[in-house]
């Protein structure tokens, strides 16, 4: 079984993060997990946060001397304002000189009320830590070996912001993906590295100026703004994922992980919602024969049929509400005296779909791995590679010796 559990609260001493379920002999390293730790925390409109926090992880166990172990992976990121927060945040009992007002005003559109209605707190700050996006430079830790462990098997993960509050692009990228009009040896981390040279992440510079324009305007008015990104990963095989039982396909797999991430609030793979205003005719990807393989004139299905992964690229595409916290705050009430006062304000971004998009892309990353290791096991990376270069040598000569039988039938 592959999985990763996170810890921590976003003012906390740090965050920590458990793999499991690699195989050894991974080739991984601290500036690999550091890198895309920092494109998590780039991008126009983040707040004053992302000037405290450097993020770098410290692998604690599980990788010797570059090299994955196969035993569980401990990762550790340090919250640099931690120092600020320390008598706020101690594990200890406070002395009773110590003096807090706790929190009783929560803010519209986050986890305030229900976390303390669920959990029984008496301090809304027990909520607002742990429901924090903070928590995501975790799973980019954890979704960032899942990363490493693909590339051995040439599948590359990348994404784009398609638009802020409404703003898009007069190029249609992500029609051009599902028109499966890319090159044969396009790969899903040239998009990101692309993307990761724009301030918000999108691919048209004339669209990232109308952005900035847009996000300066919403911090004047103590604002936020949402929008839609892309997710992509290319080199998946055919067969990952089943029809068989409704927790195995795929698609639902993929569509649970992004919709977990904070502020999500719509995901759909290949062309979605569109594909129900249209004829059949013009959603199904018609197949043909290129190479001796099995391919599809289009990718409107997102790589995806029945729950299995075609062969071509997954596309998943998504969307991030507007951050919950704004400097003009919304109504709402405070539980000490149940009357009417302005919502709370407390440190946050104006916009983070940039960083959305980077965290879609370790979800992603992990499920398809998760779906990989599944099929191709293997307690070393060299003993994967050998079942899943059987399976592939295997697969192309059933189709050769079928295709050959039809011929002879004609």
């Amino acid at each position: 079984m592959v999985r990763f559990l996170t810890s921590g609260e976003s003012h906390g001493k740090s965050l920590a993060t458990i793999v499991e379920g690699f195989p050894s002999n991974i080739k991984l390293r601290k500036d690999y997990i550091d890198f895309h730790l920092k494109r998590r925390q780039a991008g126009y409109g983040r707040g004053q946060r992302m000037k405290i926090e450097s993020d770098s992880v410290e692998i604690i166990s599980g990788i010797r001397f570059g090299k994955s172990l196969g035993s569980p992976i401990c990762l550790l990121i340090k919250n640099n304002d931690w120092e600020n927060w320390i008598a706020i945040m101690s594990s200890e009992i406070p002395s009773s000189s110590f003096v807090y007002d706790k929190i009783s005003i929560p803010r519209p559109g986050h986890a305030d009320l229900v976390g303390i209605s669920k959990y029984n707190y008496d301090d809304i700050r027990n909520s607002i830590e742990r429901s924090s996006a903070r928590e995501t430079a975790s799973r980019v830790a954890a979704g960032t070996v899942a990363r490493k462990f693909l590339e051995e098997f040439g599948i590359t993960i990348g994404s784009y912001v398609e638009s802020i509050s409404g703003i898009y692009s007069k190029k249609n990228y992500l029609q051009n993906l599902l028109m499966n009009k890319t090159s044969r040896n396009f790969s899903a981390w040239r998009i990101a590295e692309s993307a990761d040279k724009s301030d918000v992440r999108v691919l048209d510079n004339n669209q990232e100026e109308r952005i900035i324009r847009k996000i300066k305007y919403a911090k004047k008015n103590g604002d936020t703004l949402g929008g839609t990104f892309v997710t992509i990963a290319t080199g998946v095989p055919v067969g990952l994922g089943s029809f068989m039982h409704y927790d195995r396909r795929l698609d639902a797999a993929i569509g649970h992980s992004i919709m977990s991430i904070n502020a999500v609030k719509g995901v759909e793979i290949g062309n979605g919602f569109d594909a129900a205003e249209k004829f059949g005719s013009q959603v199904h990807d018609e197949i043909f024969i290129k190479d001796n393989i099995f391919t599809r004139k289009t990718n409107r299905s997102g790589g995806i049929e029945g729950g299995v992964s075609t062969g071509l690229p997954i596309i998943v595409r998504a969307s991030m509400k507007p951050i919950s916290t704004l400097m003009k705050p919304l109504q709402t009430i405070d539980l000490k005296t149940m009357k009417k006062v302005e919502a709370r304000r407390e440190r946050s971004d104006f916009v983070a779909v940039p960083a959305c998009a980077v965290i879609s892309e370790s979800m992603l990353a992990w499920i398809l791995a998760e779906f990989f290791i599944e099929k191709f096991g293997g307690d070393s990376i060299e003993e994967t590679k050998d079942n899943f270069s059987n399976y592939t040598k295997k697969l192309q000569k059933r189709i050769a010796k079928n295709f050959s039988g039809w011929y002879k039938d004609f």
